[in-house]
């Protein structure tokens, strides 16, 4: 049986329009990295809404082949909606499914060029499991690429008091759900453990600051993943509604400084399977 893992964020309407913010600020870099070819076949582990999935599909084409693996049914849903809306719904196979025991057939196994994962392992209880997954998925000198999180490399300058209290109750709430925060820092680990053999990793920057057109959109993403966890984070007893309205308006105030700077990236590796 698959452990159960828990999406601190959920699936509603704001965090789908949060999701779909960070995209928009992040999908050129990630796709710049997967050095696409046309005539490549893609499975992406927790596509989410799929926008990223259908950017890799563009990527391999003409001759291409993307299929992108769910769990969450509305997530799903949307994936779908958006992709017609797109008029791309063909490009991707998109599949209901658990990155532990993808809907995937014998026969795919072990054919893919690239097994793909973003923002998924940090939610998973046993991310190892996920990516030997990816292993079994690609063929012989297949590549495995994970994109994650390491929560504790963020940096506001200049300080806002309130916020690595806030920050730090959000980190906990991985922890209490059976979750990784750091699990960026160990993406080399796990490939080596799954079985592939570790080739890149590197730092994807995801920091802005006052003066950038942008700086906005990044702040607005920080605020999202905080307030998309408030209510683990009120559970724990650490904030209550006003404190954390208060730590809120601090980054708010920090945020129409003109020397506000958020410092953030994220960790990327890729394995090949010998």
């Amino acid at each position: 049986m698959a452990p159960t893992s828990q999406y601190v964020h959920g699936t509603s309407p704001e965090e789908q329009d949060r999701l779909t913010l960070l995209n928009s600020l992040i999908n050129k870099e990630s796709l710049s990295v997967l050095e696409l070819r046309p005539g490549m076949s893609v499975v992406d582990f927790g596509c989410g809404l799929g926008q990223f999935t259908r950017e890799i599909a563009g990527g391999v084409q003409p001759g291409g082949r993307v299929v992108g693996i769910e769990r969450s049914p509305d997530q799903l849903r949307s994936a779908l909606e958006f992709a017609s809306k797109a008029g791309e719904a063909s490009i991707v196979d998109f599949r209901r499914g658990d990155a532990y025991q993808p809907p995937l057939s014998e026969k795919e196994m072990g054919t893919f060029d690239i097994a793909h994962t973003r923002f998924v392992l940090e939610h998973v209880p046993d991310p190892l499991a996920v990516v030997k997954t990816m292993v079994r998925a690609v063929r012989e000198g297949g590549r495995i690429v994970l994109e994650d999180d390491d929560h504790d490399v963020i940096r506001l300058w200049p300080e806002v008091p309130m916020f690595w209290p806030l920050w730090s109750a959000y980190v906990r709430t991985y922890t209490r759900l059976g979750n990784d925060p750091y699990v960026g820092r160990k993406l080399v680990s796990l490939l080596r453990q799954a079985g592939a053999t570790p080739v890149k990793n590197r730092w994807l920057w995801f920091g802005s600051c006052s003066g950038d057109p942008m700086f906005d959109a990044y702040v607005e993403n920080l605020v999202g993943v905080i307030a998309g966890a408030r209510e683990y984070m009120l559970e724990e007893g650490k904030f209550d509604n006003g404190t954390f309205a208060e730590a809120i308006q601090q980054i708010r105030t920090w945020q129409r400084q003109d020397d506000a700077a958020l410092w953030y990236s994220r960790a990327w590796a890729e394995g090949v399977k010998r």
